[in-house]
This record gives C-alpha cells, sequence and structure tokens, in this order.
C-alpha cells in the first residue's frame, strides 16, 4: 500500500473508538520474561497475526527507495537483505546457524531451505516452538526449542552465525543481552541483529510528546526497554569479544511502510478476523493504536530501524 494511503475516515474513527478503552485497560507491560513467553502464546494460539503476518513476525523490506509490494513477500525479501547484509550468503552450506527470538520459524526456514544451513531457532513462547515444529517440514533442517535469551542454554562457542531479528526490545538488560549472543558464537563467526530502536537520548533526550508515547510503545508490546543503535553497538563491543568494530546500519527508511500496510491488511483481507466473530474483531482492533504510535515513532525519528554486524573475536589469540 502506497505510504499515502489513507485510511477510510469512517472505519479509522470506528477502529480507534473501539481501541480506545482496551488499549487503557489491557496493556501488556513487561514484568518478567513470563510475561513476554504469554503474550506471544496468546498472539500464536489465536491464529489472527499468523494469517495477516504469515511465517514473519517482523517487519517487511520495501526497498531503499520504498516500493509497493506484497506485504507477504517483503517479509521473505527482508530476510534475504538480512543475509546479503550480514554476508551470510557467502558462507558454505551447513553451516550452523542460532535464530533468537525465532517466532514462529519463518526465518529459520528461508535460512535453512534457500542458503542449506542448519539452523537452531529458540524463543520463549512454547506455543510458538510448537507451531514452527508444525510447519517445518521433516526434510527442512530447522529445529526448536524454548530458550531464554538472556541466558541460553546452548555452551560457548556452539554456532557460526548467530540471527536475530526484533527480539531486543523484549530484553531486560541490553548489556546482558548482549553478552549471550556473542558468548555462543564460534571465534570467526557472524552476529547479525535487527532491531527496534530509540533515538540516542544521551544526544536528543525525548521531548514533552515523545516520553508518552515511548510509554505506550513499552507498555503495549511487553517490552521493558528499546536500546539505541548507538547503544546497542556499545553494549557489544563491551562484551570484549567483537573482532574489531561493530558494523551498524539504519534500516527505517525499507522497513517504514511496514506499519500502515499491517493495518492495510486487515481492511483488504477481513476474513481474517471475521472467522472469529467479535472476539477476532476486537483483538485485530485493539492493536491499532499501538501500530500507528510505532509508524509515528519512525516516521519522526523517535524510533529506528538498527542493524548490527559483528565478528566474534578468538580470545584464546588475544
Amino acid at each position: 500500500m502506497p505510504e499515502s494511503l489513507l485510511l477510510p475516515a469512517g472505519l479509522f474513527s470506528l477502529s480507534l473508538a473501539i481501541a480506545a478503552g482496551l488499549y487503557l485497560f489491557t496493556a501488556r507491560g513487561y514484568q518478567s520474561s513470563d510475561s513476554v513467553a504469554n503474550a506471544y502464546d496468546q498472539w500464536t494460539e489465536d491464529g489472527i497475526l499468523e494469517y495477516y503476518w504469515g511465517d514473519h513476525i517482523h517487519l517487511g523490506h520495501y526497498g531503499n527507495p520504498p516500493v509497493t509490494k506484497d506485504f507477504i513477500q517483503s517479509k521473505i525479501d527482508f530476510v534475504h537483505a538480512m543475509a546479503r547484509w550480514g554476508s551470510l550468503d557467502k558462507l558454505a552450506p551447513g553451516t550452523t546457524v542460532l535464530d533468537v527470538g525465532c517466532g514462529i520459524g519463518g526465518s529459520s526456514r528461508i535460512l535453512a531451505q534457500d542458503y542449506n544451513f542448519n539452523v537452531t531457532g529458540i524463543t520463549i513462547s512454547p506455543q510458538q516452538v510448537k507451531r514452527a515444529t508444525e510447519l517445518t517440514p521433516p526434510d527442512v533442517t530447522a529445529k526448536f526449542a524454548v530458550d531464554d535469551a538472556m541466558a541460553l542454554s546452548f555452551p560457548d562457542a556452539s554456532f557460526d552465525v548467530v540471527w536475530s531479528v526484533e527480539a531486543g526490545p523484549h530484553m531486560p538488560d541490553k548489556a546482558v543481552f548482549a553478552k549471550e549472543l556473542l558468548r555462543v558464537l564460534k571465534p570467526g563467526g557472524i552476529l547479525v541483529v535487527a532491531d527496534w530502536n530509540q533515538r540516542d537520548d544521551r544526544q536528543v533526550p525525548l521531548n514533552f510528546w515523545e516520553k508518552p508515547v515511548m510509554r505506550q510503545l513499552l507498555d503495549q508490546w511487553s517490552h521493558p526497554a528499546f536500546a539505541s543503535i548507538e547503544g546497542f553497538a556499545e553494549n557489544l563491543e563491551a562484551t570484549g569479544l567483537v573482532e574489531g568494530q561493530v558494523t551498524t546500519a539504519d534500516w527505517t527508511v525499507p522497513t517504514l511502510p511496514a506499519w500502515l500496510d499491517t493495518i492495510w491488511q486487515g481492511i483488504i483481507r477481513p476474513q481474517g478476523w471475521l472467522q472469529y466473530g467479535l472476539p477476532g474483531f476486537v483483538k485485530s482492533v485493539r492493536e491499532v493504536p499501538t501500530i500507528l504510535l510505532m509508524r509515528l515513532a519512525f516516521g519522526t525519528g523517535l524510533c529506528r530501524f538498527g542493524m548490527f554486524k559483528a565478528v566474534r573475536k578468538d580470545v584464546t589469540k588475544a
């Protein structure tokens, strides 16, 4: 959908009116890893998110400058764009990959099928693991398990690649998250991360309207905090496990259309929520204010879509 396309005024007003009460009284603020797991269990069980977002619980890549494209295809394109950006397309078949925050396994399956990698996907949500396993054919070299990214169960130096998309905002301690990602990476291995980030408020503090917007973005989708691109790069480098410097990029422009496209999918494909009756409609409309706030935040520079690439140092040679 073109970014200039406006929602029909009546539907837009109705959506906001219905969502307003729910929005304020059903917030899913972060309390612990259990609150994150419960939120994703619910989103997975009701099936609406999968109906609209497909296998990929992440934003799409629309090019730079963005072009109109199919919503699901944009998500597939994102995985390939991230793989190329991280130089994973140059790696040999059989490369071992840990997908941290794998959702229902969309990215894991692409990495296994299109790049011939051996992928292990982990998520805090048992329902996501169940659904990811159901969606994965037996001949695809991707498997899934429940695990906590703040305390990964794998030994040091277990994987050639560690991959993570939009999991960081759920992590209460970004420094611990950074260390765990690098700890399980083999020396010389590649870390590639894509995340929602906020502007570095050490440089430009949040103003009077940005503070309440950020509070809602945290509280509505079980986020303890957003890191800045600069801040998380510093977290990675502070581990002492990075060879050289962390490479970063800002992908806000190519991912920005996904926010309004998400709402547009509910309008042009109403059967997704109609099949669940009134509860399905309420669940769908309830997310509209947060999606609109996300579009506002990313469109004004309050939030940024950050990309991170690092190579694991061989500390035995230090």
